[in-house]
C-alpha cells in the first residue's frame, strides 16, 4: 500500500510539475546594418528581450546570433525588437 502511494504521489507531482525550458539560438539577418554602430544598436534591442541570455552580432555577415529561453520569448519577438530599432530582421535562410 505505501508503495502504491509512493507511486501515485510521484506521478501527480511529475505531471503537474513545470515544463523546462530549452534553450534556443537562431541567427538573425539584419540586412540593414550599415555602419560600424549599428550593431551596437541590435545588440542593445534584442539584449533587452525578456529570455535573452546571449547575443552576438557580426557587422561583415549583416547577423545576429541569438541565445534564448524559448519559454520566456520567441523569434518572433526577437525581429520585433530589431525592427522596433530601426533594424529589421528575418530568421537567416528564411524566404520572407
Amino acid at each position: 500500500m505505501r508503495t502504491q502511494l509512493l507511486a501515485l504521489a510521484w506521478m501527480a507531482a511529475t505531471l503537474t510539475a513545470p515544463a523546462w525550458a530549452a534553450s534556443t539560438k537562431v541567427t538573425l539577418s539584419v540586412p540593414t546594418m550599415n555602419c560600424p554602430v549599428c550593431p551596437i544598436t541590435v545588440k542593445k534591442a534584442l539584449s533587452k528581450v525578456v529570455g535573452v541570455a546571449e547575443v552576438t552580432v557580426d557587422f561583415d555577415k549583416r547577423e545576429a546570433t541569438v541565445s534564448f529561453d524559448d519559454v520566456k520569448t520567441n523569434v518572433e519577438a526577437l525581429t520585433r525588437a530589431t525592427r522596433d530599432a530601426g533594424y529589421p530582421s528575418t530568421l537567416a535562410g528564411s524566404k520572407q
